[in-house]
């Protein structure tokens, strides 16, 4: 008997001697950060798409020890596919390896964020982040009146007679507009279904406003069922798994042109975070249909522009390279 409590003393003490990530009995819980406008991505202007967050969500259900999944999650919306990609990709990946996600809320998770985070088994928001925004909007502005006005004729050529709809220097139609709200209404719908099905019976019935587009705070959507709990990563990870709980980032270590950070996705370095950079504008001269992120496209640049300690990341990296770090 002494034997074995000898031998269990020292194997306690190896184990102790262990790095974190190689011991068995210290719980993982990854964290999947998806943070700016979603949609369409350019080299200037990340934005957040399934091709961006896919490696990621994939190392995360993929380590060792893992208790479940935490996304956090900092997004006005915009793109309604790009937004169905991930959810349906995260729901795939829960219930093939039977682990589950929990979505923790920072600034917002409206519109196609928050369609996001209802992939998660778990919505966790501040009492102030802003949720909900369950609707569609599609937008572009008339130049005909101004290019007539300056003496600029129009020239467009197509084959098809829809090809052209809703050009911005051409008259609008009336027909052309009821088939963008249609498309929207189908979108709408199933945006509608999505959350009911994830939600059910926790939504609260008796708000009218709920799929109407309107947004509210973290406490307030608490109590209409969008979402679960008012809290923070940390705390809430901390309590149910333990104090030693292990919350590595999900980050991808390549650089996009000019030294930007991989879009949608922050880059840890030790104890130091980089901040968001600007989220993609998914705006363009064209009509498109898309998640409205709050407060406008213009609402992107508030939760994700660096102000006042501009750095290029390329520079700490070649930093710790001259430094033989």
């Amino acid at each position: 008997m002494a034997d074995v409590s000898a031998l269990e003393k020292a194997s306690n003490a190896l184990r102790a001697m262990l790095p974190a990530r190689f011991r068995s009995d210290i719980p993982v819980v990854p964290v999947v950060r998806m943070s700016g406008a979603i949609g369409i991505s350019s080299p200037l202007k990340p934005g957040l798409t399934l091709a961006n967050v896919a490696r990621s969500l994939d190392r995360a259900f993929s380590m060792r020890n893992l208790r479940a999944v935490a996304l956090s999650i900092n997004s006005p919306g915009g793109a309604a596919a790009q937004s169905h990609l991930i959810h349906r990709r995260v729901r795939a990946l829960a219930d093939e390896k039977k682990v589950p996600v929990i979505a923790f809320v920072e600034d917002v998770a409206a519109s196609g964020g928050y369609m996001i985070a209802c992939a998660a088994d778990e919505i966790v928001a501040d009492e102030s982040s802003i949720v909900g925004s369950i609707g569609v909007v599609g937008g572009s502005f008339g130049f005909d009146k101004l290019i007539e006005k300056i003496g600029v004729e129009r020239r467009l050529y197509t084959s098809g007679e829809n090809k052209a709809m809703l050009d911005p220097f051409l008259p609008e139609k009336p027909e052309d507009v009821e088939r963008l709200k249609a498309l929207q209404r189908e979108i709408h719908e199933s945006f509608i279904a999505l959350v009911k099905a994830c939600r059910g019976a926790k939504l609260d019935s008796r708000e009218t406003a709920l799929f109407s587009g309107a947004y509210w705070t973290g406490q307030r959507g608490l109590e209409l069922g969008l979402v679960d709990a008012v809290g923070d990563l940390r705390t809430v990870l901390r309590e149910r798994y333990g104090e030693k709980v292990r919350t590595p980032l999900m980050a991808e270590r390549g650089f996009s042109l000019f030294g930007r950070r991989a879009p949608g996705i922050a880059q840890v370095w030790g104890e130091a975070s980089w901040a968001d950079e600007p989220g993609c504008d998914a705006g363009s001269a064209g009509p498109m249909v898309a998640l409205r992120p709050v407060g406008g496209w213009d609402a992107v640049d508030r939760f994700d522009v660096w102000r006042g300690r501009r750095h290029r990341p390329g520079q700490a990296v070649q930093s710790r390279m001259a430094a033989g770090q």
